[in-house]
């Protein structure tokens, strides 16, 4: 936790000093603006391909995601954005589907299948928007991304005051699983992976609690982004187990983090913490071991080792990142160490051209339970 603190703190005493904006757009943003003065559609997408060698195991090759990206510009005021999105060249999703009316320069109405704005990756996620051959663990355990879901809200930005903001009304994580006679028979929930489980995705999803999200990110300062989190509701069940005691839980997380850039230099950081209520019942339920809290941060620096007069960057990066699925847990559940995780990340991405990276890092994974994993990691990865 001091480390985080220590990145912000630094953040803060360079931004008098900064001389870059840091004007990072996703793939819906991207789309969005270039369809600007464009009636018609827009074609896009992004790619990896991986290698993965954990110590003392065989080496893994993966096509792990490949992505088509299509935006619609109906008129000057009217858009929708779409990702289908292929993982491991068997399993095909839809990552993103929404239709945005803009009602003015500074706000715009959203409907669909969207990212839920927690955090940086979870909405930065293409891969050459940051270092590391593979995303950074705490997103996958915690966020976690890739996470979506049906809702609408409103989204815009001020320049007047630096502020981007979005705000939604969403459907949520399904906690457990019926027989459809009004016994709950399993939990999408767990110690492990947290809430990642219970991702609906869109698909013939379950919907009785009204959950609500929203994001502020401040652009005000040269070379500084910062952004603040907030996601607060409760788990779905299905219908014949909705009453049933243990059948959701309540969740309320929240999120900072900041990216920071000067010249050759660049750094981020991320904290996310996550309550959850109810975690003792639901346990009880499913046989589950849900923690009561999820907490993880993440501080990461890079140096573009080549010229600035160049157009390839050739970065090298350090990210450490500590977290754990059960920061605490309720009743008479006993903490599993394993889910007390640290990890190290250092390795090398190099940016050939606007778009195009190649990727090399080595990983070295703890936890508290003191067993250690090493990982050597190679990727490319593209973004049109």
């Amino acid at each position: 936790m001091r480390n985080f603190f220590i990145l912000i703190a630094f953040s803060f005493s360079s931004i008098l000093v900064a001389q870059t904006v840091n004007n990072q757009q996703n793939t819906a943003q991207r789309i969005l603006s270039g369809n600007i003065n464009t009636k018609g559609v827009t074609v896009g997408g992004y790619g990896e391909i991986t290698y993965n060698r954990p110590t003392g195991k065989n080496a893994e090759l993966d096509v792990q995601r490949l992505v088509l990206l299509f935006g619609y510009k109906f008129d000057e005021r009217t858009q929708f954005i779409t990702e289908i999105e292929f993982e491991h060249v068997k399993e095909v999703f839809v990552e993103q589907a929404f239709l945005q009316y803009s009602v003015s320069d500074n706000l715009n109405l959203r409907a669909g299948l969207m990212l839920v704005p927690m955090g940086i990756i979870n909405e930065y996620h293409e891969p050459t928007t940051f270092n590391g051959v593979e995303r950074p663990s705490m997103d996958n355990a915690i966020v976690p991304s890739t996470w979506r879901e049906i809702g609408v809200g409103i989204s815009g930005k001020s320049n007047e005051v630096s502020l981007r903001y979005q705000a939604y009304i969403f459907n949520g994580f399904q906690s457990t699983i019926s027989d459809g006679n009004g016994t709950i028979t399993g939990g999408k929930l767990g110690g492990s992976n947290g809430l990642r489980g219970g991702r609906q995705k869109g698909a013939q999803s379950n919907f009785n609690n009204i959950n609500f999200s929203g994001k502020l990110d401040y652009y005000g300062l040269p070379g500084l982004r910062l952004g603040l989190s907030g996601y607060f509701g409760r788990t779905q069940s299905p219908y014949d187990v909705k009453d049933v005691v243990g059948a959701d839980i309540g969740i309320a997380m929240l999120g900072l983090d900041a990216r920071y850039s000067k010249k050759r230099f660049s750094a981020r950081g991320q904290f996310i913490q996550g309550n959850l209520s109810d975690t003792e019942a639901y346990n009880t339920a499913t046989g589950k071991d849900l923690g009561s809290s999820l907490q993880g941060y993440y501080i990461e620096a890079g140096y573009n080792l080549l010229s600035q007069e160049k157009k390839q960057q050739l970065i090298s990066f350090v990210r450490y990142e500590d977290f754990n699925t059960q920061a605490s847990v309720a009743g008479n559940l006993a903490k599993n160490n394993t889910y007390d995780r640290q990890e190290w990340t250092l390795g090398l991405s190099y940016k050939i051209a606007n778009g195009a990276v190649v990727k090399a890092d080595y990983q070295i994974k703890k936890n508290a339970a003191k067993v250690t994993t090493n990982q050597l990691n190679f990727g490319v990865g593209v973004w049109f």
